[in-house]
């Protein structure tokens, strides 16, 4: 009887221990990949938002917003580099709390993952080389056009040509561009902007649309999600966001035009 009794009362305190344990986990509620850090990834490829330093690690717009964010959270971050097109299946897996790799709202992303309120906007345009004819989508009509995988340029290319050619990163797509290669990128226009200021022989042409940028986050982690958009909200009414987009861009590029 006695041996019975110690077993009853060990495993009623098990459960005890249990239960605090799960009080604990929820006082947050979110469910996070490692406990007291912000694990998030971006491509480290897409200059001036995420480049990758000569230590490894990435720098830019989208990793000092999630720096911001995790600080406004009181986690640590985490930072991990990762392929672009690979960054929404990885959050949706559960590899990674968060993207912060100026993904693009879409219908599509919707179904795997769903989007904090837009960090910043922006829109694709066309690059060329300067001895091109070209001014518009439709002069691309059948023309070789190469975007970055995983990206929504790819489709604004569709809709002229299926003559389509993917890289892992626009910054390598300009670069390839100016050298020779394809009839046009189309990118992020302050990606190619930049490209410009780094003296990538190309040029800018037409503009195809204004795009928001979010931060990915898993379906189920709705706690971490509201808590993303409390910190982004911080962070645009306390001048941090406009603070990072001068630094990197050279102007504001987080407030929503159709609100200026």
């Amino acid at each position: 009887m006695r041996h019975w009794l110690k077993g009853i009362i060990a495993a009623a305190f098990v459960l005890v221990l249990a239960a605090c344990g799960s009080e604990e986990a929820s006082k947050s509620g979110m469910d996070l990949v490692d406990e007291d850090k912000f694990t998030y990834a971006a491509s480290g490829e897409f200059k001036p938002f995420s480049y990758t330093n000569d230590d490894g690690s990435m720098s830019g717009f989208d990793i000092d917003v999630a720096e911001a964010v995790a600080k406004e959270l009181g986690l640590e971050p985490v930072q991990n580099k990762f392929k672009f097109g690979g960054i929404v299946e990885g959050v949706k897996s559960g590899r990674f709390d968060a993207a912060v790799a100026s993904h693009t709202i879409t219908e599509e992303r919707l179904k795997a993952v769903n989007f904090s309120t837009p960090y910043y906007y922006s829109g694709p345009q066309i690059y060329v080389r300067p001895d091109s004819t070209i001014e518009t989508l439709s002069d691309l009509e059948d023309k070789e056009i190469a975007v970055s995988k995983g990206s929504t340029y790819t489709t604004n290319a569709e809709e002229v040509t299926d003559n389509i050619q993917f890289y892992d990163s626009d910054v390598v797509a300009l670069e390839a561009l100016s050298k020779g290669k394809h009839d046009a990128v189309i990118t992020d226009f302050v990606t190619g902007k930049e490209a410009i200021g780094a003296g990538m022989k190309i040029e800018g042409k037409e503009l195809l649309g204004r795009s928001e940028q979010a931060i990915a986050v898993a379906k189920d982690n709705k706690e971490l999600l509201e808590k993303v958009n409390e910190a982004l909200e911080t962070l645009r009414e306390n001048g941090t966001l406009t603070e990072i987009s001068k630094k990197y861009i050279g102007e504001d590029i987080t407030v929503d035009p159709e609100k200026e």
